[in-house]
């Protein structure tokens, strides 16, 4: 009789916790519902898209869950053509617009850095943030107080991704598109790690998601990677990681922006941001990053030049990155979130991209997006 009550006691307790795995638990978040593969494709993308409202194709995929985040742009392809900034009353409805028809909090992003990388500039009723060669100059407090205003105005109007701060360190001359235009806080590794981690507190107090870039490092090229691919392998230090050891080590709450850098040392065929060495090599087993990677806008000329939109996306994909960001700035097309999209899938079907690894993907997205926003911010 002991015998056959014992089995009927594991026998209940198996149906009771099978039970609890599939049965809706009272004020459990929504996210522990098991995702369907589109939904993991569509976190894992972020596109840009032309208009001070949104297009009824991208109101239809967010809706769908078919694109996960955007990215906005204050003009476009010519200097007169706004993108998607004409003011905060504008901005913060468009935003609202998507929000409110995405099944899991979007994710929008901006490049607010400071100085002439401002996408919410003055001109326009913003908060006029200074360049972070001029923070580079000032305390931490003030750095901190210059990062909360930011962020404050930016959570207001329902920006909840800042791609900043840059820690690239100051080591090239020329340093295009980088220090030539006022974007670095300083040559050294120290200055540097100080002034842009109290940049991106003030980003979180004021409920905004920071984001390291450029890894490994892109302080010192000597090329713009928005339109050639720079070679640092000769010049490439490892004090350069030196502002995200430092990062992790206080539980770095964001994500981390990975470059279109060439770096022989570190893969001999592709550049860090499509590189499985870099981005599973380097930044996650022996950095320890075990957070939300993003790939810097995959339409720049260092990556985009003799590669195809499929081919850049599994790479990016097969490296380990979580998020694939895509301007849709430097060449417009108004379909690009469903091409991206029908690309990922495609990846999938064909067996080239497992879905376990969609799933880790949309384990970060997810964990981030709970523990920054556990408040029921949005």
């Amino acid at each position: 009789r002991m015998g056959r009550n014992s089995v009927s006691v594991r026998w209940i307790l198996t149906v009771v916790l099978a039970l609890a795995l599939f049965l809706p638990v009272p004020g459990l978040a929504a996210s522990s519902r098991v995702p369907s593969l589109e939904e993991m494709a569509g976190a894992m993308i972020m596109v840009g898209f032309h208009g001070t409202t949104a297009p009824a194709s991208v109101v239809k995929a967010v809706s769908e869950g078919r694109l996960g985040g955007i990215i906005l742009f204050d003009r476009g392809r010519t200097k007169e053509e706004l993108y998607n900034v004409e003011s905060p009353a504008q901005l913060k409805k468009l935003i609202s617009s998507l929000q409110s028809v995405a099944p899991r909090m979007l994710l929008v992003a901006v490049d607010q850095e400071g100085g002439k990388v401002c996408r919410l500039k003055p001109e326009r009723g913003f908060f006029a943030l200074p360049s972070a060669d001029l923070m580079g100059r000032m305390s931490e407090e003030e750095v901190r107080v210059l990062g909360f205003k930011a962020g404050v105005e930016m959570a207001e109007i329902g920006i909840n991704v800042d791609l900043a701060p840059v820690v690239d360190l100051r080591r090239s001359r020329q340093s295009p598109g980088l220090g030539n235009v006022g974007r670095l806080f300083g040559a050294g590794s120290d200055q540097v790690t100080r002034q842009a981690l109290a940049f991106a507190d003030g980003l979180r107090e004021a409920g905004v998601l920071p984001a390291l870039k450029h890894f490994p490092g892109l302080g010192s090229a000597s090329k713009d990677s928005h339109l050639d691919l720079p070679d640092v392998t000769k010049t490439w230090s490892e004090e350069e990681l030196l502002p995200y050891v430092e990062a992790f080590q206080r539980d770095w709450p964001g994500m981390v922006l990975v470059a279109h850098v060439y770096h022989r040392g570190l893969d001999v065929h592709l550049p860090a941001s499509l590189s499985r060495n870099v981005v599973d090599g380097l930044l996650r087993r022996r950095l320890g990053w075990n957070g939300v990677v993003v790939s810097d806008d995959l339409q720049m000329g260092a990556v985009a030049k003799g590669r195809s939109l499929e081919e850049r996306v599994r790479l990016a994909v097969q490296a380990g990155n979580d998020i694939l960001l895509f301007g849709n700035n430097l060449s417009y097309d108004p379909m690009l979130h469903e091409k991206v999209f029908q690309a990922l899938m495609h990846l999938v079907d064909t067996g080239v991209v497992s879905r376990e690894r969609l799933e880790e993907s949309w384990r970060r997205i997810e964990t981030m997006k709970r523990n920054a926003f556990q408040d029921g911010r949005k």
